[in-house]
């Protein structure tokens, strides 16, 4: 899938489409690849392996459980969440309230976080790596996903896009965020 990454927004429009979404609808990951656009900005043509699910640890006393990453082969980041919650992850995942993956998807990480305001969708957001570079991809949430590079515009995630996020980066999920690290 190719990367988007020069699409500028206005932050001050609320997040969100004009038609309702079903977040708990299923998504079709054997679509196939769109090819109208050059491969220099594709992550991966393959998902890799999977790993033996991760246990969950808290970050700090007062956060909730997040994943831990078990994964050897793939870089680790850290995300650091807007609740207070650190996640260390190597491989894919899905963050939300409750996430919960397909019945033909794998993951390494299932990383929930807090939000009373249930602004974040159960499974808001996907991500994953590929040549060392993190990625994340917006799971058709109700209330969007917005990619903050150091010096560059905001920008918004088209929902089933892969977006390259360097280290440094801020990515709101809603009224959350996590800072990649």
């Amino acid at each position: 899938m190719p990367i988007d990454t020069d699409e500028p927004i206005d932050t001050d429009e609320p997040i969100g489409n004009d038609l309702p979404i079903d977040t708990d609808a299923p998504i079709n990951t054997d679509l196939p690849i769109d090819t109208d656009e050059p491969p220099t900005d594709l992550l991966f043509s393959s998902p890799p392996a999977a790993e033996p699910p991760t246990e969950l640890t808290p970050a700090t006393p007062a956060a909730r459980p997040v994943a831990e990453s078990v994964s050897t082969s793939a870089p680790l980041f850290e995300l650091q969440f807007s609740t207070g919650e650190r996640a260390r992850v190597g491989g894919t995942g899905l963050i939300g309230r409750r996430p919960l993956p397909q019945p033909s998807e794998v993951f390494d990480h299932l990383i929930q976080i807090s939000d009373t305001g249930m602004s974040v969708s159960k499974s808001h957001l996907e991500f994953g790596q590929q040549d060392g570079e993190f990625w994340v991809s917006d799971r058709f949430s109700g209330n969007g996903t917005i990619i903050r590079r150091p010096g560059e515009a905001a920008l918004r995630c088209e929902p089933g896009r892969r977006y390259r996020v360097p280290r440094g980066t801020r990515v709101d999920i809603a009224d959350q965020f996590f800072v990649l690290s």
